[in-house]
């Protein structure tokens, strides 16, 4: 393939709720333009971006995929983004290498949840935005009256700018065609699903539609732009070469929302989709330059004409995409391939980049040389011997390059800004079935975190348990596979345990004596200590209080070492003992009987006879929570936050949407993802961070108790 320069490019993310057809469009697109032979379809898994065997197994998109068009002497490259609200986190790294969005709409469903949600992202990053009713081909959705409704709802949730450009050909023989309101031509296709459309007239039927549609565009391509309002006052319409090029400008300045119509799976419109694009959609050399921060080293005098140091300058510049700028590229996709090994997908944000180019790692301070360039179609790579600013490629093998890295020319260090991942939403303890699978579980789970940045790996410190986290239930699920069939690893999945703690309510004293005999020297410790509560979060406090030797001061560390270790071991249910003040007050001891792992033991006897008096109760950590999720489900949310024992702390709007915040038990929130999906339709979204512990009520203490067991004591393990 030939090499393309940055006014040559078109780069483009397709967005939208799962199950719109996103895959199938980009299949659609890709045989238009005669790059497979055949038309790629997700159910058999041909469809070039479908390529991942879960996917595949699961008919779903769950992580980005990457393909290209050559057509009419521009390069479109694709993006094709999950849907599926776990996986939707892709979508949001998609938007940071592209210059437009193609919102993709089911033409049966309309605006769901996630094409919300992708395209709060698309305006947040800025980028020019396209709309494609897709699977017109539907019975349900060809009538003129849903197609008239679908407009209306979109126009309302995202303003009067969402403006068709194209009107869809539907008879008793299905969806056959399109009417280009600019050129006011119609296209009519074929059922051998080759792509390609055949000019001709508007049919008859559609002639006033389409007259009043082209009507309303020219009006608001015009609008605000004094030059076009008088062209089009005086000549009562736009020429068709001066509406192109104002309709490009309009929706690259975010004046104009364009929706089309196609159906992937029949291959209707997918060609007149790349025209599309080709003339309306912005290149990358039509960006405004990015922000980037700038390093650089400066030299300093001391005062008398000579340099005697240096020190480093941060600044925020410009960064305009450009050939002739110094070279940069941004990492946004890392994949783990079994025989490629890791593939880093990029673009080139400035200057050119060739083959075999040595650059500096400026995010990890290591330098990488790129050796075979490629352009991904899909899964296959195919090399190429450089790539122009805009472009977007990839290159295998690089030893230390993740996921958000800038690379560059070293005199010339620059950073970009990685794309934020949200936390993960659900944790899981993830155990190996055997020795071998444990050998392997770690080095394979950092590969997939690798891949994923919604994907965490950590042990807990209180539990001890390995704990595997992720966006929800199927994303882990979907972890575990990739274990399993990519890794040779196989795991349990449990629920994690909650860190409970114990503590005390209340101040007690008593002694502790260990005293035994045998042949020879016997054991002596007798210590004498005093428990008291301290507010939640002090932890542990160990204070010694004798005076006149009752104990020798090198036996003092070994009580505190037996107090912390009984605390460790817990005393209701085997849960660490927390929040109390222990302070020494007397004791004795013996000259000969008397050792540091006496005074331990003593320890241990003292305090557990403490914890029978102290009224020892159960603590649960309590979570931060924050609730983001449309106006109409904020009334559920609540209720649903006070049957899992929840405070509420407050609410706020945010758009259109209502943020709640609240403290919920860490025991309530562990099925919460799922129960938010179910509320809210999937438009929810939560982040939660530990804030401190809180008394369990009893009654639940009592069944917690119950299951747990209390642990062996001291004298029964002896």
């Amino acid at each position: 393939m030939r090499v393309y320069t940055g006014d040559e490019i078109r780069n483009v993310a397709v967005v939208g709720h799962s199950h719109s057809g996103k895959t199938s469009l980009i299949a659609a697109m890709l045989h238009a333009a005669k790059m497979t032979p055949e038309l790629g379809r997700v159910d058999d898994g041909s469809a070039v971006t479908a390529y991942d065997e879960e996917e595949v197994l699961r008919k779903t998109t769950m992580a980005n995929a990457v393909a290209f068009a050559e057509w009419s002497g521009v390069k479109v490259n694709l993006i094709d983004t999950p849907g599926f609200h776990m996986f939707v986190h892709e979508a949001r790294a998609a938007m940071m290498p592209v210059e437009s969005a193609l919102i993709v709409v089911n033409a049966c469903s309309g605006v769901e949840a996630m094409t919300d949600r992708v395209w709060k992202y698309a305006s947040e990053a800025a980028l020019p935005r396209a709309i494609v009713v897709n699977q017109v081909d539907h019975p349900r959705a060809g009538s003129r009256d849903v197609r008239l409704q679908m407009m209306e709802t979109m126009q309302t949730r995202w303003g009067r700018q969402v403006v068709p450009v194209e009107l869809p050909i539907v008879d008793e023989g299905g969806f056959r065609g399109v009417v280009d309101l600019v050129t006011m031509k119609a296209y009519l296709y074929s059922s051998s699903g080759s792509g390609r459309g055949e000019a001709g007239e508007i049919p008859a039927a559609m002639e006033e539609d389409s007259r009043e549609a082209h009507e309303a565009l020219v009006e608001l391509v015009a609008e605000g732009k004094d030059e076009l309002m008088e062209e089009f006052f005086r000549e009562g319409t736009i020429p068709e070469g001066h509406l192109i090029a104002a309709l490009h400008e309009a929706v690259r300045e975010d004046r104009i929302f364009p929706v089309l119509y196609a159906s992937g799976l029949r291959n209707v419109g997918a060609d007149h989709l790349l025209d599309f694009l080709k003339i309306y959609a912005p290149a990358p050399v039509e960006r405004v330059p990015i922000a980037v921060r700038a390093i650089s080293s400066m030299m300093h005098g001391n005062g008398d004409g000579r340099m005697n140091g240096s020190y480093v300058a941060e600044e925020m510049v410009m960064r305009p995409l450009d050939d002739h700028e110094p070279l940069a590229l941004y990492v946004y996709k890392t994949m783990s391939d079994p025989f490629a090994g890791r593939i880093s997908f990029f673009k080139v944000v400035s200057g050119v980049l060739k083959n075999d180019a040595m650059v500096q790692n400026f995010t990890r301070h290591e330098q990488e040389k790129l050796t075979h360039l490629s352009v991904m179609q899909g899964r296959k790579a195919m090399e190429i011997q450089e790539l122009h600013a805009g472009d977007l490629g990839a290159v295998a093998k690089l030893r230390s390059t993740l996921s958000g890295d800038t690379l560059g020319d070293r005199a010339h260090e620059i950073f970009l800004e990685p794309v934020s991942v949200p936390e993960p939403v659900m944790t899981y303890a993830i155990e190996p079935k055997s020795r071998a699978d444990e050998d392997k579980l770690t080095p394979a789970l950092h590969r997939l975190m690798e891949e994923d940045a919604m994907v965490r790996f950590f042990r807990d410190p209180y539990t001890h348990e390995f704990l595997v986290a992720g966006s929800g239930q199927t994303h882990i699920e979907a972890i575990v596979s990739k274990l399993k069939k990519r890794y040779h690893t196989e795991v349990t999945l449990k629920a994690p345990k909650v860190p409970y703690r114990e503590t005390i309510r209340t101040r007690v004293e008593a002694q502790g004596r260990h005293k035994k005999q045998t042949g020879g020297h016997g054991q002596f410790g007798d210590c004498r200590i005093r428990m008291e509560p301290l507010p939640r979060g002090s932890g542990i406090v160990f204070e010694n209080d004798i005076f006149g030797g009752a104990i020798p001061k090198q036996f003092i560390p070994a009580v505190e070492k037996g107090i912390h270790e009984s605390a460790g071991r817990g005393f209701l249910a085997g849960y660490p003992v927390v929040d109390f003040k222990v302070t020494v007050v007397d004791g004795s001891y013996h000259d000969v009987d008397s050792s540091e792992m006496s005074f331990k033991l003593a320890a241990h006897i003292a305090f557990r006879k403490c914890m029978e008096q102290a009224k020892p109760t159960l603590l649960e950590p309590v979570m931060g929570v924050e609730i983001e999720a449309p106006d109409e489900f904020a009334g559920a949310l609540m209720a649903d936050l006070n049957s899992r024992r929840g405070r509420v702390q407050g609410m706020e709007s945010a758009g259109m949407g209502t943020v709640v915040r609240a403290e919920v038990p860490m025991a309530e929130m562990l099925n919460y993802g799922t129960a938010l999906t179910a509320i809210t339709q999937g438009r929810g979204s939560f982040r939660m961070d530990m804030t401190h512990y809180d008394i369990v009520p009893q009654p639940l203490a009592e069944r917690i108790l119950a299951t747990s067991g209390r642990p062996a004591t001291h004298e029964e393990e002896e």
